[in-house]
């Protein structure tokens, strides 16, 4: 495993994190998830994404208690606030009241006294950025949580919250985006911005949430049991790239993984990690050897020639346009 600074900070994250935003409290049993957490820790990840949102505030639960074991201080535990965790007005978004009882919560389900990184999971544009700041300040201040950062804000947002980090001396110091061969929104406004504002990226989906990997093949049915055909997995964020067309494509890419002596999906993960902004790529798993084949893309050196195909290959089918970081326009 490899270990990277996260921005402009003097901490690490393994370069393949381990999330659990569609399988824990939903998709997969709570003992095959422990089973995953701990092949992902004998593979050397040391660190987790969550959300107190993912399950229904389940899969923070089941986080908890499969790291219960583990000595605390030798992982790193992620988690956001700002989806749904109940029904009042005041049980979403980014307001002082929201985070301060959301870091509570969490703090309860994950079974630690701190997170090492607290992220807003989206803008709130119904709450002034100073309340939300100042109240992350505050759970800083309190040993709550040790850094905070964000989920898909856009390049303004970002520069908007970086200026009143520093002002309140609050360590703020990640982004987390979608980020793929396939889709690219961060990197003409949101990378630049985080490089000047000293944030890293750890980022989601980095096999467009399964198709990188090559199983779904043009002019066939998704595979059974495969994220496209589960309502619990995500199957509306990967409709987008089920099509011939683009399937097609990304069967052209498999002589050059092949070329390479590596899968798919080692290719997909370490394509995202040449970015020299992206501390993390986070992965899932189903069953603990899906782990075993995204960890080795770690440490892994694309050669231009390589990366110089891939464009190539898929231009035209590349999504770069940065409007396509939203927040939504009132609390869901």
């Amino acid at each position: 495993m490899e270990y990277r600074y996260l921005g402009n900070s003097g901490f690490k994250v393994s370069a393949v994190s381990y999330g659990n935003w569609i399988t824990h409290g939903s998709q997969v049993e709570e003992d095959l998830a422990k089973v995953c957490v701990q092949r992902a820790l004998d593979l050397g990840i040391t660190t987790f994404d969550t959300a107190d949102a993912y399950a229904a505030t389940r899969a923070e639960g089941v986080l908890g208690r499969a790291l219960g074991e583990v000595r605390r201080s030798s992982v790193e535990i992620c988690t956001k606030v700002f989806f749904p965790t109940g029904k009042s007005s005041n049980n979403r978004g980014l307001s002082r009241k929201h985070i301060l009882e959301s870091i509570d919560g969490s703090l309860r389900r994950l079974g630690t006294d701190y997170v090492d990184l607290y992220q807003a999971h989206r803008f709130d544009m119904e709450t002034p950025l100073e309340e939300t700041m100042l109240a992350f300040s505050d759970i800083v201040r309190q040993g709550k949580v040790l850094y905070i950062g964000v989920s898909e804000w856009t390049a303004d947002e970002i520069s908007r919250g970086a200026a009143l980090a520093r002002e309140l001396h609050v360590p703020f110091i990640s982004n987390q985006p979608q980020y793929s061969m396939l889709w690219r929104v961060i990197e003409d406004q949101v990378v630049p911005t985080c490089q000047q504002e000293g944030l890293g990226q750890i980022v989601w989906s980095p096999l467009a949430q399964g198709v990188l990997t090559g199983k779904y093949l043009p002019g066939k049915p998704p595979p059974d049991g495969s994220r496209a055909t589960d309502e619990l997995s995500g199957k509306n964020f990967i409709k987008r790239w089920l099509n011939d067309a683009t399937l097609t494509k990304v069967q052209v890419i498999k002589p050059i993984a092949d070329q390479a002596g590596l899968t798919m999906a080692q290719l997909g993960v370490a394509w995202v990690l040449q970015n020299k902004n992206v501390a993390s790529a986070i992965v899932g798993a189903t069953r603990p050897e899906q782990l075993d084949d995204n960890v080795k893309a770690a440490g892994i050196v694309l050669e231009p020639a390589i990366m110089d195909a891939i464009d190539s290959i898929l231009d035209g089918f590349i999504e770069r346009d940065p409007a396509k970081t939203v927040s939504p326009a009132t609390r869901p």
